[in-house]
Order: C-alpha cells, then structure tokens, then sequence
C-alpha cells in the first residue's frame, strides 16, 4: 500500500506480549506481566507522545488511563512545550462507558473516538474536551480523517497501547509508523486470548512488512523496536 500523503500523527503501537504473542490471558485480565523496566519503558513512550490511544476493552479493564507520572518526564515535557500530560483517546464503538470510571476523575485531557451514535449522549457534557464521530459508508470509524483531525488540535505523535482491534484497523489503512513490543517470559496460550493484532489479518503475501531497528534484552525480557516497511 501506498504511503499515506495527507498529515497525520506520527503513530507508534506499544504493548508488552507473553512469548506465544499474546496482550492477555483467556479472561482478559489486565495485563499485569511486564517487569519494572517494561513499565519504565512504556512510561517513557507515552511521556514523549502528545495523544494515547487505546480501547474500552483495555480502559475498563484497569479503570485508569497510562499517565506520567516520573517528575524528570514531567519536565521534559514542560521544556519541550507540551501540557504535562498527554490527551488520553478512548476509543469505544458504541460510546458505552460508566461516567463513574475512575479515567473521568484523572487530572489528564479525556478524548473519545467513536461513531455518531455513541457521541451523542456525551455531547455538552464534561467527561470529554473532545469528541470524533468521523465515520465510513460502511458505518466503521473513518480512522483517516480521525487522525487527520489530529494535528490541529496538537498531536504530532500518537502512540497506541491497543487493543489488537485498534492496531489492525490502523494497519489496514497504513497507520501505524513504528511499533514497541516487549517479549514477556511466560505462555499464555489459549484461543480467546487476545494478540497485538486482531481482525481478519493477512495472507503472507500481502502481510504488511517490518524493519528491525534495535533489540534490547533486560534480563529475561526482549525490547523490540521496528519500523513499519513501505
């Protein structure tokens, strides 16, 4: 596929995997394997990104939203011109959140990306600064003019923490500029269980391809670090 021509963010996938490639366990747990560096490092991705990503699934499931919290990042921020924190972008179909949710009293920006439908029962109220509605005629998330709505409003880079739905609707239109995964040393196992990427996937012929910049072992844990290949 053709790179992508019109501005956008520039759009990092981050998520930890056990060693079978998969984001959570069969229940859908919140994913609670990574080490003390994997946490390190996520923090670190979402303190350079002006926009996170991620779906329901992964908000109700943690209740809470990823935010800085390491005083040195905080301030690299603030030198670099950004707010302190990074607008957190909750993704939902439906629109279908508890407005009791621990998420809607964390001091970050709350943003929704979802269908007509389900913005409407939070248009004028103050659980969201902002709210995309952008839709295709097949009444999916329009993600291209969603990210294209993006940059005006200050994000120049997004980074996605999932779910595997979310990745392969990105990847799909050619979304995705780089990807983090971690590599966990446990199996999970188990068809339920879900994996970065979702959806109907890929014959390996047409599979979109990867360029490896940089593999990173602490301990027992690989830090992979790619770039997508166009």
């Amino acid at each position: 596929m053709a790179e992508t021509t019109f501005q956008r963010p520039r759009t990092t996938v981050v998520l930890a995997m056990s060693a079978d490639g998969k984001i959570a366990d069969a229940q859908h747990s919140p994913p609670e394997f990574g080490s003390a560096e994997d946490y390190a490092h996520l923090e670190r991705q979402v303190a350079t990104a002006d926009g996170i990503l991620f779906g329901s699934a992964t908000l109700k499931a943690g209740e809470t939203a990823m935010r800085v919290v390491t005083q040195d990042l905080i301030n690299a921020r603030l030198e670099r011109g950004q707010p302190k924190q990074p607008a957190q972008i909750v993704c939902t179909r439906s629109g279908d959140l508890d407005p009791n949710l621990r998420f809607f009293q964390q001091a970050v920006p709350h943003w929704l990306v979802t269908m007509k439908a389900g913005g409407q029962p939070w248009q004028g109220k103050s659980h969201f600064e902002q709210i995309f509605t952008y839709e295709t005629p097949t009444q999916s998330i329009d993600w291209v003019q969603t990210l294209q709505a993006m940059p005006p409003l200050g994000i120049r880079k997004l980074a996605v923490l999932g779910g595997g739905q979310i990745v392969a609707a990105l990847l799909a239109e050619d979304l995705i500029d780089e990807l983090y995964l971690t590599v966990c040393p446990l199996l999970l196992g188990g068809t339920s269980a879900p994996t970065p990427i979702s959806g109907k996937g890929w014959l390996q012929q047409e599979a979109p391809r990867l360029e490896l910049l940089s593999v990173k072992q602490v301990k027992d844990e690989l830090f992979l670090h790619y770039r997508r290949r166009r």
